[in-house]
Protein backbone atom coordinates (compact mmCIF):
# COMPACT_ATOMS: atom_id res chain seq x y z
CA UNK A 1 0.00 0.00 0.00
CA UNK A 2 2.68 2.27 0.74
CA UNK A 3 4.25 2.09 -2.39
CA UNK A 4 0.76 2.57 -4.43
CA UNK A 5 0.62 5.42 -2.24
CA UNK A 6 4.05 6.93 -3.08
CA UNK A 7 5.10 5.54 -6.65
CA UNK A 8 4.47 7.60 -9.90
CA UNK A 9 1.09 5.72 -10.78
CA UNK A 10 0.26 4.12 -12.69
CA UNK A 11 2.68 1.66 -10.90
CA UNK A 12 3.81 -1.37 -12.81
CA UNK A 13 3.61 -4.74 -11.19
CA UNK A 14 7.36 -5.45 -12.20
CA UNK A 15 8.11 -2.09 -10.07
CA UNK A 16 6.14 -3.65 -7.06
CA UNK A 17 7.41 -7.09 -7.63
CA UNK A 18 10.98 -5.45 -7.77
CA UNK A 19 10.68 -3.24 -4.58
CA UNK A 20 8.85 -6.08 -2.73
CA UNK A 21 11.08 -8.57 -3.73
CA UNK A 22 8.28 -11.33 -4.48
CA UNK A 23 7.40 -13.15 -7.69
CA UNK A 24 4.47 -11.46 -10.13
CA UNK A 25 2.64 -14.67 -9.16
CA UNK A 26 2.66 -13.70 -5.79
CA UNK A 27 1.99 -9.42 -6.67
CA UNK A 28 -1.01 -10.46 -8.41
CA UNK A 29 -2.37 -12.58 -5.57
CA UNK A 30 -1.75 -9.45 -2.91
CA UNK A 31 -3.46 -6.69 -5.35
CA UNK A 32 -6.47 -9.00 -5.17
CA UNK A 33 -6.07 -9.29 -1.56
CA UNK A 34 -6.02 -5.52 -0.57
CA UNK A 35 -9.00 -5.48 -3.53
CA UNK A 36 -11.06 -7.54 -1.43
CA UNK A 37 -10.62 -6.19 1.89
CA UNK A 38 -11.91 -2.97 0.66
CA UNK A 39 -9.12 -1.08 -1.71
CA UNK A 40 -9.98 0.95 -4.42
CA UNK A 41 -6.93 -0.09 -6.68
CA UNK A 42 -7.45 0.46 -10.46
CA UNK A 43 -6.12 -0.82 -13.41
CA UNK A 44 -4.74 -4.54 -14.63
CA UNK A 45 -1.51 -6.59 -15.13
CA UNK A 46 0.29 -5.17 -18.55
CA UNK A 47 -1.26 -1.74 -17.81
CA UNK A 48 -0.30 -0.71 -14.36
CA UNK A 49 -1.77 -0.01 -11.06
CA UNK A 50 -3.53 3.41 -9.61
CA UNK A 51 -4.52 3.31 -5.59
CA UNK A 52 -7.99 5.53 -5.79
CA UNK A 53 -8.92 5.34 -2.15
CA UNK A 54 -6.76 3.87 0.46
CA UNK A 55 -8.50 1.54 3.29
CA UNK A 56 -5.60 2.09 5.57
CA UNK A 57 -6.23 5.83 6.31
CA UNK A 58 -9.02 7.70 7.71
CA UNK A 59 -10.11 10.49 5.51
CA UNK A 60 -8.33 14.13 6.24
CA UNK A 61 -10.43 16.78 6.30
CA UNK A 62 -7.67 19.30 5.89
CA UNK A 63 -7.66 23.07 4.45
CA UNK A 64 -5.74 23.77 1.25
CA UNK A 65 -3.70 26.23 3.65
CA UNK A 66 -2.94 23.13 6.09
CA UNK A 67 -2.19 20.83 2.81
CA UNK A 68 0.48 23.99 1.79
CA UNK A 69 2.24 24.03 5.05
CA UNK A 70 2.84 20.14 5.52
CA UNK A 71 4.30 20.58 1.83
CA UNK A 72 6.35 23.46 2.56
CA UNK A 73 7.65 21.54 6.66
CA UNK A 74 8.25 18.07 4.60
CA UNK A 75 9.53 19.58 1.32
CA UNK A 76 12.36 21.24 3.55
CA UNK A 77 13.32 18.10 4.73
CA UNK A 78 15.21 17.07 2.06
CA UNK A 79 17.68 19.89 2.42
CA UNK A 80 19.12 18.65 5.89
CA UNK A 81 21.67 16.18 4.27
CA UNK A 82 19.72 13.47 6.11
CA UNK A 83 18.51 10.85 3.11
CA UNK A 84 16.79 8.80 6.36
CA UNK A 85 15.23 11.76 7.19
CA UNK A 86 14.17 12.96 3.63
CA UNK A 87 12.99 9.58 2.41
CA UNK A 88 10.69 9.58 5.70
CA UNK A 89 9.27 12.85 4.87
CA UNK A 90 8.54 11.63 1.69
CA UNK A 91 6.94 8.65 2.91
CA UNK A 92 4.99 10.82 5.52
CA UNK A 93 3.70 13.21 2.45
CA UNK A 94 2.60 10.24 0.78
CA UNK A 95 0.58 8.53 3.48
CA UNK A 96 -1.10 11.83 4.45
CA UNK A 97 -1.95 12.94 0.51
CA UNK A 98 -3.38 9.29 0.48
CA UNK A 99 -6.33 10.79 2.97
CA UNK A 100 -7.12 13.93 1.24
CA UNK A 101 -10.34 14.26 -0.79
CA UNK A 102 -9.64 14.36 -4.66
CA UNK A 103 -9.47 18.03 -4.82
CA UNK A 104 -7.16 18.41 -1.82
CA UNK A 105 -4.63 15.82 -3.46
CA UNK A 106 -4.55 18.04 -6.62
CA UNK A 107 -3.56 20.89 -4.58
CA UNK A 108 -0.66 18.70 -3.28
CA UNK A 109 0.37 18.43 -6.55
CA UNK A 110 -0.11 22.08 -7.44
CA UNK A 111 1.19 23.67 -4.46
CA UNK A 112 1.64 27.35 -4.82
CA UNK A 113 4.21 27.39 -2.51
CA UNK A 114 7.53 26.07 -3.39
CA UNK A 115 10.63 25.03 -1.11
CA UNK A 116 14.29 25.98 -3.42
CA UNK A 117 17.30 25.91 -2.11
CA UNK A 118 20.55 25.74 -3.69
CA UNK A 119 23.11 24.78 -1.46
CA UNK A 120 21.65 21.56 0.82
CA UNK A 121 23.41 20.66 4.16
CA UNK A 122 26.85 18.30 4.57
CA UNK A 123 25.99 15.46 5.11
CA UNK A 124 27.09 13.73 8.14
CA UNK A 125 29.41 10.91 8.26
CA UNK A 126 27.96 9.35 10.84
CA UNK A 127 25.19 7.22 10.98
CA UNK A 128 22.33 9.84 12.36
CA UNK A 129 19.58 6.95 12.94
CA UNK A 130 22.07 5.85 16.10
CA UNK A 131 22.07 9.44 17.51
CA UNK A 132 18.30 9.88 16.93
CA UNK A 133 17.61 6.23 19.04
CA UNK A 134 19.96 7.13 21.32
CA UNK A 135 17.80 10.79 22.12
CA UNK A 136 14.71 9.27 21.60
CA UNK A 137 15.31 6.24 24.11
CA UNK A 138 17.79 8.52 26.88
CA UNK A 139 20.76 6.21 26.01
CA UNK A 140 24.20 7.58 26.49
CA UNK A 141 27.04 7.74 23.40
CA UNK A 142 30.22 7.29 23.14
CA UNK A 143 31.69 9.59 20.65
CA UNK A 144 34.83 10.33 18.74
CA UNK A 145 34.86 14.52 17.83
CA UNK A 146 37.09 16.65 15.54
CA UNK A 147 37.09 20.40 16.72
CA UNK A 148 37.56 23.10 14.45
CA UNK A 149 41.61 22.78 15.11
CA UNK A 150 42.06 19.20 14.01
CA UNK A 151 41.80 17.58 17.29
CA UNK A 152 39.80 14.80 18.17
CA UNK A 153 38.81 13.67 21.31
CA UNK A 154 36.75 10.93 22.37
CA UNK A 155 33.76 11.33 24.71
CA UNK A 156 30.65 10.38 26.83
CA UNK A 157 27.96 12.15 26.36
CA UNK A 158 24.16 12.05 27.23
CA UNK A 159 22.56 13.29 23.91
CA UNK A 160 19.45 15.54 24.27
CA UNK A 161 18.23 16.62 21.50
CA UNK A 162 19.34 17.24 17.33
CA UNK A 163 18.97 20.61 16.60
CA UNK A 164 18.19 21.89 13.04
CA UNK A 165 19.87 25.57 12.32
CA UNK A 166 19.67 27.44 9.42
CA UNK A 167 23.45 26.35 8.27
CA UNK A 168 24.09 23.30 10.56
CA UNK A 169 22.56 20.78 12.22
CA UNK A 170 23.84 20.29 16.01
CA UNK A 171 23.97 17.62 18.92
CA UNK A 172 22.73 18.78 22.26
CA UNK A 173 24.68 16.92 24.53
CA UNK A 174 25.64 16.76 28.48
CA UNK A 175 29.58 15.79 28.06
CA UNK A 176 30.55 13.67 30.45
CA UNK A 177 34.15 14.45 29.60
CA UNK A 178 33.68 18.52 30.57
CA UNK A 179 30.54 17.73 32.89
CA UNK A 180 28.83 20.75 30.91
CA UNK A 181 26.47 21.10 28.23
CA UNK A 182 28.24 21.28 24.62
CA UNK A 183 26.75 21.59 21.48
CA UNK A 184 28.22 19.27 18.51
CA UNK A 185 28.39 19.89 15.09
CA UNK A 186 27.07 16.26 13.26
CA UNK A 187 29.49 16.67 10.52
CA UNK A 188 32.52 17.02 13.06
CA UNK A 189 31.26 13.21 14.68
CA UNK A 190 33.67 10.86 13.44
CA UNK A 191 31.76 7.90 15.28
CA UNK A 192 28.61 7.34 17.67
CA UNK A 193 28.54 4.39 19.43
CA UNK A 194 25.64 3.36 21.92
CA UNK A 195 26.48 2.40 25.53
CA UNK A 196 24.41 0.23 27.73
CA UNK A 197 23.65 2.85 30.00
CA UNK A 198 20.64 5.20 30.68
CA UNK A 199 19.95 8.61 31.18
CA UNK A 200 16.39 8.48 31.42
CA UNK A 201 16.02 9.68 35.09
CA UNK A 202 18.00 12.88 34.54
CA UNK A 203 16.92 13.97 31.01
CA UNK A 204 14.44 16.38 31.98
CA UNK A 205 16.42 17.97 35.08
CA UNK A 206 19.23 18.33 32.33
CA UNK A 207 16.95 20.02 29.97
CA UNK A 208 15.53 22.14 32.09
CA UNK A 209 18.81 23.25 33.66
CA UNK A 210 20.04 24.00 30.33
CA UNK A 211 16.74 25.96 29.41
CA UNK A 212 17.82 27.93 32.68
CA UNK A 213 20.98 28.59 31.80
CA UNK A 214 20.34 29.77 28.54
CA UNK A 215 17.68 31.97 29.61
CA UNK A 216 19.67 33.85 31.81
CA UNK A 217 22.82 34.33 29.75
CA UNK A 218 20.11 36.03 27.11
CA UNK A 219 18.99 38.27 29.89
CA UNK A 220 22.72 39.38 31.00
CA UNK A 221 23.41 39.73 27.59
CA UNK A 222 20.35 41.95 26.94
CA UNK A 223 20.98 44.57 30.05
CA UNK A 224 24.55 44.56 29.33
CA UNK A 225 23.26 46.48 26.13
CA UNK A 226 21.15 48.64 28.07
CA UNK A 227 22.47 52.17 27.59
CA UNK A 228 23.39 53.82 30.88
Amino acid sequence: MQLLRSLPQPTKASDLSERLEVSMRTLYRDIEALRVAGAQIDGEAGVGYTLIEDIAMPPQTLTRLEVEALSIGLSEVKYRGDAELAQAAQDAMSKITATLQENRQRDVLHAVSQVYRFTTHEASTVDMSAVRDACWTETALYISYEDRAGAITNRRVYPLAVLYFEYAVMLLAHCQLRNDYRTFHVTHIKNAKPLNESFRPHRVRLLNDYVTALRRRIETCDRSNVPS
